[in-house]
């Protein structure tokens, strides 16, 4: 009988508290049941309760690992749970479970979930004061902006990654932050700092000449670190958890800051790497890391200390290029 009440329920789309208690009572009574699981966990999904939803389709998906209704409401609540309202944007960092489901869903509904709160830290960075720095550089150079971070200004960088660079910095030398997921890059981070995007696709008018112009900009950037400001950066990576990345790969973790620092002065094929960036990594792994992300507030405060660092290096590369 509360078989048939309960596929009923289904049958008529409602998952309410009535279909809620009598799955419930279901599971109790028939605990090998796939299809038991799988018609609860939708009731907690409609409920809010999702929590109660992925125990229960990692139940299902015991009892029988190719349920693919099971499989497509485990996507449905991560979607939800990282889309949900959140009471003080200005107070809620990124979770593990924000970055578990930046590795789990398809690009465009890890965008959905994620934007929001990615857009409210960038909205925030506006506000500080190595920012405005930053800005007032571009203006006397003639490029300026208001804002260094506008609205709906972060991207997809395909499975698991989220990023943002400065308004109007395609061709330039960027003030990148991405969020990685372990999944595929082997590491649930957050990336901060300096990057060069010398790849000549997007939809670009000016493709082959920015590509020109930032591969100038690397060139001095390079010559920067060769004379300046080679020590600044190694004491700086040093004591920030920094590293290097290029190409299509995750941060270079076997690379000693003096040895990273040296990897780029003598890098001579950035046109064909397509990426190159240096900064700060904060690994959800690490405790103290862990704390920084999952605080609004203190995950501002990184971000602004480590542009502050960068700043000196940044401005020695930024000298806009005909």
């Amino acid at each position: 009988m509360l078989e048939l009440r309960a596929v009923e329920f289904a049958r008529q789309g409602d998952f309410g508290t009535d279909a809620l208690r009598v799955n419930v009572e279901l599971s109790t009574a028939a605990p090998a049941n796939q299809a038991v699981w799988t018609r609860l966990a939708r009731c907690h999904l409609e409920q809010g309760q999702f929590d109660e939803a992925a125990g229960a389709l990692d139940r299902a998906l015991e009892l029988n690992p190719s349920n693919g209704i099971a499989r497509s409401l485990q996507t449905e609540v991560m979607r939800r749970r990282a889309a949900r309202p959140v009471l003080s944007p200005a107070a809620s960092g990124f979770t593990p479970q924000d970055f578990h489901t930046l590795g789990r869903l398809a690009p465009s509904d890890a965008m959905t979930a994620l934007g929001p709160k990615f857009e409210a830290l960038l909205l925030s960075l506006n506000e500080q004061r190595t920012v405005k720095r930053i800005i007032e550089a571009r203006g006397r150079a003639g490029v300026g902006a208001a804002k260094l971070f506008h609205r709906n200004s972060y991207h997809s960088g395909g499975s698991g990654l989220i990023y943002a660079y400065h308004h109007g910095g395609r061709w330039e030398p960027q003030f990148n932050i991405g969020l990685f997921s372990d999944n595929p890059w082997r590491v649930n981070a957050c990336r901060i700092g300096i990057g060069f995007d010398l790849s000549p696709t997007g939809r670009d008018v000016d493709r082959e000449a920015g590509q020109e112009q930032v591969a100038g900009y690397f060139e001095q950037f390079q010559a920067a670190l060769g004379s300046t400001w080679r020590g600044h950066l190694v004491d700086w990576m040093a004591k920030s958890t920094g590293f290097i990345q290029f190409g299509e790969r995750g941060p270079a973790l076997d690379l000693q800051p003096k040895q990273a620092v040296e990897w780029l002065i003598g890098c001579r094929n950035p046109l064909g790497l397509g990426w190159v960036f240096c900064g700060r990594w904060l690994m959800l792994d690490n405790p103290d890391a862990s704390r920084t992300l999952g605080e609004m507030r203190l995950l501002v405060s990184a971000i602004e200390e480590t542009f502050a660092a960068l700043f000196p290096v940044w401005l020695a590369t930024y000298q806009p290029r005909a």
